[in-house]
């Protein structure tokens, strides 16, 4: 799990709770004026005076969500700040603060940790949040960490699931697809170093795709991107669990149907040849992948001229009477019904 197997560890005992804290927050800075107080009281205090308060909050739980063996502990604890940002970027607002709680078995000395918060403070800078509390504690199935995310949005800017209109269209931001195929990557050649662990796959061609599971990036940049256009979603939600599930959610809350086109889905040329190499469907694989945390959302026609044309959006279909039902409208110009093959974390294996 560490590459330098000889590297002294420290063991969490050693430190005690609030030793542990100490070490492993103490480079976090508060930067934005919300933040009143951070780490370091009973609770946090925030000021959102005018703003409205949106807090999301997700478990990522070790042999569930992540596999050691290929996740660097540092891409995780950047992935475990991401995937929450991304459910704040997901109501039009901006995320200002985290906290990280964590439970942790004996078999993850400081070090360990601390380069699992280098990712978490490398995420707080580059997204501009702060990180404000969280806990620790012990585990006995390994590691789990839950991060709660907390942001602002003026109450007019808010995007709900509920707002789609018929007639609306239906826009993507990015492309689908890369980080299920990434893991089907990563999960392919771990099964081979298993069986020969001298084995040094070249994974330089699936980069793109490794990377957008390993580290994936969470759309601020879409949200900047809407106000500055003066683009004003009707519904939006952000794309975890794959396309179809996230555009039912959106046409269940709405009370409304909707026709996706499969040709519009946008497919990255990585995708589509790795799909081919693992003899999967990739509209499919855009379909039912998830973790891609692009933001799905909705748009009146009357907006249309102003993302025109732009790279980081495309409109893949339109809302229609809920009495239609939601539909994909294939190549050949059929229409099938689309169902929810998304991720399932109660589903059985």
């Amino acid at each position: 799990m560490f590459e330098n197997k000889e590297s002294e560890k420290t063991p969490l005992g050693q430190l005690g709770e609030f030793g542990l804290i100490d070490k492993l927050t103490n480079k976090f800075k508060a930067k934005n004026t919300e933040t009143i107080k951070a780490i370091g009281d009973d609770a946090a205090v925030l000021d959102f005076q005018d703003n409205k308060c949106v807090v999301s909050t997700d478990l990522l739980i070790e042999g569930v969500h992540f596999n050691l063996s290929y996740m660097p502990l540092k891409h995780l604890g950047y992935k475990a700040v991401v995937v929450n940002l991304s459910d704040i970027y997901a109501m039009n607002a901006m995320a200002t603060q985290i906290t990280v709680s964590i439970a942790v078995s004996n078999r993850f000395p400081l070090e360990a940790l601390e380069e699992l918060y280098e990712g978490i403070n490398l995420a707080c800078k580059l997204y501009n949040v702060d990180l404000v509390g969280g806990d620790t504690s012990t585990s006995q199935t390994g590691l789990i960490i839950s991060v709660t995310a907390i942001g602002k949005v003026k109450e007019e800017n808010l995007a709900y699931r509920d707002g789609a209109k018929e007639n609306d269209l239906l826009v993507v931001s990015g492309d689908l697809g890369a980080a299920y195929m990434g893991l089907q990557v990563l999960e392919r050649e771990n099964e081979v170093f298993k069986v020969n662990p001298k084995n040094q796959p070249d994974l330089s061609p699936y980069s793109y795709i490794i990377e957008r599971q390993l580290k994936p990036e969470a759309r601020k940049d879409i949200v900047n991107l809407l106000a500055e256009l003066e683009v004003h979603p009707t519904s939006m939600i952000d794309i975890s669990d794959g396309l179809s599930s996230e555009i039912l959610h959106l046409c269940e809350k709405s009370e409304v149907g909707c026709n996706l086109y499969e040709e519009k889905i946008p497919l990255d040329p990585t995708v589509i040849s790795v799909c081919e190499e693992f003899n999967l469907d990739s509209t499919l694989v855009a379909l039912s992948g998830g973790e891609d945390y692009e933001l799905l959302f909705t748009i009146s026609q009357k907006e249309f001229p102003k993302i025109k044309g732009n790279p980081n959006l495309t409109v893949v279909g339109h809302i229609t009477a809920k009495s239609e039902g939601a539909h994909l409208v294939s190549r050949n110009n059929s229409k099938i019904p689309i169902t929810a093959q998304g991720w399932n974390p109660f589903a059985k294996a």
